[in-house]
């Protein structure tokens, strides 16, 4: 089996308040947080890029497990938000970590990027080629996010979070994942502007066409609908039931998504761990930050089953499923 070795976790400095966004926006912080179950968010300063909040994340984790950067044999960085298109992040990384003769690349799947990270690392580490493969999810979510628009700026934040994989020797670790991907309808979650489609120019500049635009309520149907799907194939390909699971840890976009999916299961609110109110949706970041606070806030016992779930732009969704 593949083990996450180690977690870093980092959340850059400033805290953006529901109550905040009155003083620009037609919103209040009663209606945020009666519909999404946000309190508060984290934004990067104008200076801070993806890279940036990953570098602690990764020296986090690495400390965390008693190795040196130097042990690192892959970096894979799981994000929407690049430094830029190209090079990636994880070259940029690199750099900043001061180590060569590295693979590193990023993945852009939306929300489910860290499900992705964990799947591929783990096939890395199984084929025998690598020892120590580092998943980074990183988002700057801040700087794409339209402040001009109340249905999507309420929604997002910022953070990383890094997790440091590697061969187990017992029966802890990753025991299965699944992931998918669905194109249909892939405009209902998308930033328009600044890829081949529509390159920058004055008029998609003006249209507002880089930024985040959202069908809210197609979203949520799809997120649901997409996050069970995932929870049973993952279940189903190992052999076990939601009673076998001791923790779930949904994507934490909307806590209306989350609830439906607790109902569907039919899953005691106790064994679902949320923290959308603290962070809002930080993308890929959003699960390994919360699965970060579950394991180093005691909420996960040795022995423990713990089920991720996601779903993102693409559309992308998937399942993993973690022995501790």
């Amino acid at each position: 089996m593949v083990k996450i070795l180690s977690l870093g976790k980092y959340l850059p400095q400033k805290v953006m308040y529901n109550s905040d966004f009155e003083k620009f926006l037609d919103t209040s912080d009663q209606w945020i947080t009666e519909r999404t179950g946000i309190k508060k968010r984290y934004f990067a300063s104008e200076n801070e890029a993806a890279s940036d909040l990953a570098l602690p994340a990764i020296n986090e984790a690495l400390e965390k497990a008693n190795l040196k950067k130097e042990n690192i044999d892959a970096i894979i960085v799981t994000t929407v938000t690049p430094d830029y298109f190209f090079p990636s992040t994880g070259c940029v990384i690199l750099n900043k970590l001061g180590i060569k003769n590295v693979p590193a690349f990023d993945i852009f799947a939306g929300c489910t990027g860290f499900i992705y990270g964990l799947d591929l690392a783990k096939n890395m580490i199984e084929s025998g080629n690598y020892k120590y493969v580092m998943v980074v999810s990183v988002e700057v979510l801040s700087k794409i996010m339209d402040f001009k628009d109340r249905n999507t700026a309420v929604l997002f934040g910022d953070g990383a979070a890094a997790a440091l994989l590697t061969k187990s020797e017992d029966q802890k670790g990753i025991i299965s994942s699944a992931i998918f991907g669905d194109g249909e309808n892939y405009e209902d979650l998308i930033m328009p502007g600044g890829g081949s489609v529509k390159p920058a120019t004055v008029e998609s500049v003006n249209n507002r066409d880089h930024f985040i635009k959202m069908n809210g309520k197609a979203i949520f149907k799809r997120a649901v609908n997409y996050m069970i799907y995932a929870t049973e194939k993952v279940l189903e390909k190992v052999g076990l039931t939601k009673h076998d699971i001791d923790l779930y840890i949904p994507h934490q976009a909307n806590k209306r998504i989350i609830e439906a999916i607790s109902n569907f299961f039919e899953i005691d609110s106790s064994k679902v761990f949320i923290t959308v109110d603290k962070y809002a949706n930080i993308s890929s970041a959003t699960i390994p930050i919360a699965l970060y606070d579950a394991l180093y806030g005691n909420y996960i016992k040795e022995g423990d089953k713990v089920l991720l779930t996601a779903f993102g732009a693409g559309f992308t969704y998937g399942a993993s499923i973690l022995q501790f």
